[in-house]
């Protein structure tokens, strides 16, 4: 799923991660790859992330912090700006959306909504 906010195109894919998860213990672990593309003819900066993350029981955590994986990125004009994470969840399946706070050249700041994605354990889910 993709979304544009501002000229910024945010796409999010989560996988599965088998062998660092345990679900006998209700720990399901999940990657997530995430590409930021700016559309603009100016540069923009990642302030800061918000995530809402919600497990399949209706569970949900809010996560806030800094940059994202220790960064605050410049993204050039049409450039594109990509890392990796992970989730932990107590149950195979779940969502995950959010916001970056990004900022632009002129001092504006803005968020940028992060389209909602599934984290999904196949294997375990009914």
């Amino acid at each position: 799923m993709s979304i544009k906010n501002n000229n910024i195109k945010i796409k999010a894919i989560s996988r599965f991660v088998k062998d660092r998860s345990s679900p006998e213990n209700s720990i399901f672990l999940f990657s997530y790859d995430v590409e930021i593309k700016n559309n603009n003819d100016f540069e923009v900066q990642l302030l800061s992330r918000y995530w809402h993350i919600q497990d399949g029981d209706g569970n949900v955590e809010e996560v806030r912090g800094p940059g994202v994986i220790g960064l605050q990125p410049l993204i050039k004009p049409n450039e594109r700006f990509g890392y990796s994470s992970f989730c932990p969840l107590k149950t195979p399946f779940g969502m995950m959306s959010g916001a970056y706070q990004m900022k632009l050249n002129s001092e504006e700041i803005f968020d940028a909504a992060i389209p909602a994605f599934s984290l999904h354990a196949t294997e375990h889910v009914d």
